[in-house]
């Protein structure tokens, strides 16, 4: 069995990001088990926690560390990824030389109710795990924009959305399978 772990680059409790993110899960065939880092809990990273322990890091690197890919669903706040994103993404990267991202398997998803769907987002978090030697999925990317009009009345992802989403289900499932 394959395990993912999923990271929500939102911390709203009504995230559209979250929205997306269950729909993707329910999805995922039986097979892999996903399961969620919370990372709300997370104190922002500091370099000078590096020598301390901290239970809230420690729990996140081990989750990431034991997963053989990584689902990271977010928002775009001000053309970049969350704060709380870039936070884990530092924490998971540290201690220097022993990094959890090296050669593990991300896939970005971003949602967006403007125009662009957090493509910057999603471009900027590309970027920093390339930098980390992370195994990218390149293929479909996910940028959802106008992603409230992905959501009918009771927060449900619309048909439409559905399809398109099955299909980076699909090739993720594969993706994590390699």
């Amino acid at each position: 069995m394959s395990k993912v772990s999923l990271i929500i680059g939102s911390l709203r409790q009504a995230s559209i990001n979250r929205k997306f993110a269950e729909y993707i899960v329910s999805q995922i065939p039986e097979n892999i088990e996903v399961e969620e880092v919370n990372i709300a809990d997370l104190p922002l990273y500091n370099q000078d926690y590096d020598g301390r322990d901290i239970a809230s890091y420690t729990r996140v690197r081990e989750q990431l560390k034991a997963a053989d890919a990584v689902l990271i669903v977010t928002p775009e706040h001000n053309r970049t990824m969350p704060a709380a994103l870039k936070s884990v993404i530092d924490i998971g990267s540290r201690p220097h030389g022993d990094s959890v991202w090296t050669d593990k398997k991300v896939a970005v998803v971003t949602a967006s109710p403007g125009t662009y769907g957090g493509r910057a987002s999603g471009l900027d978090v590309r970027k920093s795990m390339q930098m980390l030697s992370a195994q990218m999925m390149i293929s479909p990317e996910v940028y959802l924009s106008h992603a409230t009009d992905s959501l009918d009345d009771n927060g449900q992802v619309v048909e439409k959305t559905q399809e398109f989403l099955n299909k980076f289900v699909n090739e993720f499932t594969t993706f994590v399978g390699e």
